[in-house]
């Protein structure tokens, strides 16, 4: 059974960075093989891990339902649409790539969107870790798309308003009855230490002791050249940071 990670926040806090990163590390550890999927209608994981991505699964559902009444040979539309699904994973090195694309537009999506939902499900359990980048907000959990989860990951950079976006992630999920094995909070893009008033005011609003994942000048050099992540030497701090952070968690990214 796979174990599944959301990496979750608000925009702009190194979501996309993390779940690179995590993957990179759970691939380079040998712990089996790896499915990212980029709940990021901006989709940014993709050039994070350097690969291209030709379909989405939003493409998929558009194309499903355009189809629905000229589907081949008397075929289903649940069956169309888990063939697509398939044919939209990127295989990649030690992992795969599922992008889920753009929400959808105007009409009924409903049954399209279960499909899928059962689709992604189906297609995780091949693997040893799902990494899931959300997108910015609570849209794939108040929508329960991201499942149960075995890790939670909630990233807020060092201000009071990116925490309050984590500590509404963490009151959502208890709303909703999600079940989630274990949760972890790191904050983001630290210079100098965090200062004791964002600890206290992360404890107020009930979020764990948090992780420390520094500025690392070498990410946005990479984003700036337009290369991966994947690149970064493993004796960078946030490579040493994310790694601290699924080794404390039993993910045995020990290499």
């Amino acid at each position: 059974m796979a174990k599944t990670v959301a990496v979750t926040g608000k925009g702009g806090v190194g979501k996309t960075t993390v779940a690179a990163l995590m993957v990179r590390l759970l691939v380079d550890a040998g712990k089996g093989p790896v499915l990212a999927v980029d709940a990021d209608p901006n989709l940014n994981l993709n050039a994070a891990l350097g690969v291209a991505v030709p379909h989405t699964v939003g493409d998929v559902r558009e194309e499903g339902l355009a189809q629905a009444g000229s589907l081949p040979g008397g075929m289903a539309k649940s069956e169309f649409l888990q063939l697509r699904v398939q044919e939209a994973l990127v295989e990649s090195a030690g992992f795969d790539l599922l992008a889920m694309g753009r929400p959808e537009g105007p009409g009924c999506y409903c049954f399209a969107n279960s499909i899928l939902r059962a689709c992604v499900d189906r297609i995780g359990k091949q693997y040893a870790y799902v990494v899931i980048d959300c997108e910015a907000g609570l849209e794939h959990l108040s929508r329960r798309t991201a499942g149960d989860l075995d890790l939670l990951l909630l990233l807020s950079d060092p201000t009071v308003r990116s925490l309050e976006t984590a500590a509404r992630v963490l009151g959502l999920v208890e709303e909703l009855h999600t079940r989630v094995a274990d949760k972890a909070f790191a904050l983001t893009r630290v210079r100098d230490g965090v200062p004791p008033e964002l600890l206290a005011a992360a404890r107020q609003r009930g979020l764990p002791e948090p992780f420390v994942i520094p500025e690392d000048p070498k990410v946005g050099e990479l984003d700036a050249r337009g290369r991966p992540l994947t690149e970064l030497d493993a004796a960078s701090p946030s490579v040493r940071a994310v790694r601290e952070i699924i080794e404390a968690k039993g993910m045995g990214a020990s290499a």
